[in-house]
C-alpha cells in the first residue's frame, strides 16, 4: 500500500499528509533516537517517539535523514512542527510527513499491519463501506455521501446518461463521457476517472453512471473503488424503484413533480402560466440537480429528443382518482412517462419519435377504461420545445375523435377545419353559400367546390371525385355563375370553411 492510500482509506484516516504519498510502505520502524534513522532500510514508514519527535529541530533532522534513507514517509505526533513548516520542509526534502493525533505506538501497529496485509485492509474497507451503504438505506443522496465519505482523496458522482449530475460531487465526473458524445465536465487538476459502474434501471436500460474521479495512488486503489461502486449500485436501484412506486400510488405527487420540470425547462405552455425559480443548482454547479435526479429515477425522458401526447376522454372523465388510473394504464402501454391534467385530459412527454409513439397511443385508447381519443405532437429538440409539441398533441386528439390517434405532424387543412365547432358556425356557413345551395340540386356543385379548395386545383380534385376534369371545370363555371369569386384569397378561405361545415 502507498503512504497516500494509507492516508486516504486506511489506519492513517484522518492524518495531515504533507507530500504526494507516491511512494509503497513495506515495513513499519519506531525511532525514538536520531542515530536509529542510520539503520533504516528503503520504502519504510518511520514512526518518530521520544527524543525524535522532540521539537521542531528534531522532526527536520529526522526529515533530513529519511531523505538520505529513501524512507516511505515520516509519521511524528501533532504538535512537535507547525503545519506550514512541515509543508514546506516535505515539498523541499521530497520526503511525505504525516502528523497523527493518536499515540504513534498504536499508529505504528495499524500501519505495520496493513503493510504486512494490504489485501486484508482493503477488504476491511469495501467491509466498512458495505455496512454503512446498508444503513443509508434507499436515497441517492445519503449513498453518494457515504461513497464520498469512505473514499477520502476520490470524489464521486452519479450521472445520468448524458453527463448530469443526479447526486455526489461534480468534481467525480471529471472526465466521464456522456452518451450523447457532450464533452466530458471540467475537473479537478490532476485528477481522472478512477473507476466507472453502469447502474441499471428495471428494464435494464441505463439508470445512471456512478463515477469516481481521483489520482490513482497505488496500483490496487482503482479495483477497491470499482468493488466498493459496485456496492453502491443495488440501493440506488431500489431508490428508483421506491421513487416510482411513490409515484405510481400518488398522481399529484408526480405531476407536481412533471410540472416542475417543465416550468424550469419549457416555455410556458399557456398565457399567463407563471415561472417557477431555477433549480437549487449553486453558480459553480457543483450540488446535483434534486428534481432531475427523480425525474430520472422514474424513467422520464429529460434530454434529447421528445414527443409530447395527449390522451382525451370523449365524456369529460375528471379527477385525480381518474387521472391515477390513467397514468397507470399510460405507464404500462406508453411506457414510463409524466403525466399531466392538460386540455380535459391527461398529457406527457416520451422519448419515442412521432410514429413509435402513435402505435404506442393506439395501444393505450384500446386499454382505457372510457372511450379516449390520443393525439402525438411533433417531435421536439428538448424540454425547451415539448410545450409546443404538447400543444400540436392536443389539438391532433381534438381532431382524431374517441378511439383513434391522430398526429399533428400529419394534420392538413381538412383536418383543422374538421376540428371546428359546426354548431356554432352552421347558421353563417349556410348564408354564405346561400347562393350555391339554391342552384345545387343534387349537392354535386357544393362537393365539387370543396374538393377543389382543399386539393388546390381542378386536377386533384377531378381524382379524389373520380370524375374527369373537365366535369369539374363545368361545375366550377356553374359556381362561378352564382357569385362566387375564386380567385379573391379571403373569399376562398371562407368558402372553404363555410364547405366543411355545411357538408358535415
Amino acid at each position: 500500500m502507498t503512504v497516500a492510500e494509507l492516508v486516504d482509506a486506511g489506519p492513517l484516516a484522518g492524518a495531515r499528509m504533507y507530500g504526494t504519498g507516491e511512494n509503497p510502505v513495506h515495513r513499519v520502524r519506531i525511532v525514538d533516537e536520531l542515530s536509529v534513522l542510520s539503520t533504516v532500510t528503503p520504502h519504510t514508514a518511520v514512526v518518530l517517539i521520544g527524543a525524535a519527535a522532540g521539537g521542531g529541530w528534531a522532526v527536520e533532522m529526522a526529515m533530513r535523514r529519511a531523505w538520505e534513507q529513501a524512507a516511505a514517509c515520516v509519521i511524528a505526533p501533532s504538535g512537535g512542527l507547525s503545519a506550514g513548516s512541515g509543508a514546506v520542509l516535505a515539498e523541499r526534502l521530497g520526503v511525505t510527513l504525516i502528523f497523527v493525533d493518536e499515540d504513534p505506538l498504536v499508529t505504528a501497529v495499524r500501519v505495520a499491519s496493513a503493510a504486512s496485509r494490504p489485501e486484508a485492509a482493503r477488504t476491511q474497507l469495501v467491509a466498512r463501506c458495505a455496512t454503512r451503504l446498508a444503513e443509508a438505506g434507499t436515497s441517492a443522496r445519503r449513498v453518494l455521501g457515504v461513497l464520498n465519505a469512505e473514499l477520502p482523496g476520490t470524489s464521486v458522482a452519479f450521472v445520468d446518461p448524458y453527463g448530469e449530475l443526479l447526486a455526489g460531487r461534480a468534481a467525480g465526473a471529471a472526465g466521464h463521457r456522456p452518451r450523447d458524445g457532450g464533452p466530458a465536465p471540467e475537473g479537478r487538476a490532476g485528477g481522472g476517472v478512477l473507476a466507472e459502474v453502469a447502474v441499471p434501471d428495471r428494464d435494464g436500460d441505463a439508470l445512471g453512471t456512478l463515477v469516481a474521479g481521483g489520482a490513482a495512488r497505488s496500483p490496487g486503489w482503482p479495483s477497491v473503488v470499482r468493488a466498493v461502486l459496485g456496492l453502491a449500485v443495488a440501493p440506488l436501484v431500489a431508490w428508483a424503484a421506491a421513487e416510482r412506486l411513490s409515484a405510481s400510488r400518488d398522481f399529484v405527487h408526480q405531476e407536481s413533480l412533471a410540472e416542475r420540470l417543465l416550468a424550469r425547462h419549457a416555455r410556458p405552455l399557456e398565457e399567463g402560466h407563471g415561472h417557477v425559480p431555477e433549480s437549487p443548482l449553486t453558480a459553480d454547479g457543483e450540488e446535483p440537480d434534486e428534481v432531475r435526479g427523480r425525474a430520472a429515477a422514474l424513467g422520464w425522458a429529460v434530454r434529447g429528443p421528445v414527443t409530447g401526447f395527449l390522451m382525451l376522454p370523449a365524456d369529460g372523465v375528471t379527477g385525480a382518482e381518474a387521472a391515477g388510473r390513467a397514468q397507470a394504464v399510460i405507464a404500462a402501454t406508453v411506457g414510463e412517462a409524466p403525466v399531466l391534467r392538460r386540455g380535459g385530459g391527461w398529457a406527457g412527454w416520451s422519448a419515442a419519435a412521432p410514429d413509435e409513439l402513435a402505435g404506442r397511443l393506439a395501444r393505450c385508447v384500446a386499454a382505457m377504461p372510457w372511450p379516449c381519443a390520443a393525439g402525438a405532437g411533433a417531435a421536439a429538440v428538448g424540454l425547451d420545445g415539448v410545450g409546443e409539441s404538447l400543444l400540436g398533441a392536443e389539438a391532433a386528439a381534438f381532431v382524431a375523435g374517441p378511439g383513434r390517434v391522430a398526429r399533428a405532424d400529419r394534420m392538413g387543412p381538412a383536418e383543422l377545419l374538421g376540428a371546428l365547432p359546426a354548431g356554432v358556425l352552421k347558421a353563417p356557413a349556410t348564408v354564405i353559400l346561400r347562393p350555391l345551395l339554391a342552384v345545387d340540386k343534387d349537392g354535386s356543385l357544393l362537393e365539387t367546390l370543396a374538393a377543389v379548395l382543399d386539393e388546390g386545383g381542378a386536377l386533384r380534385a377531378a381524382d379524389r371525385l373520380g370524375v374527369h376534369r373537365n366535369t369539374v371545370t363545368a361545375r366550377l363555371e356553374r359556381v362561378r355563375a352564382a357569385g362566387f369569386d375564386l380567385e379573391d384569397p379571403a373569399s376562398r378561405l371562407a368558402l372553404q370553411l363555410a364547405c366543411h361545415v355545411v357538408l358535415r
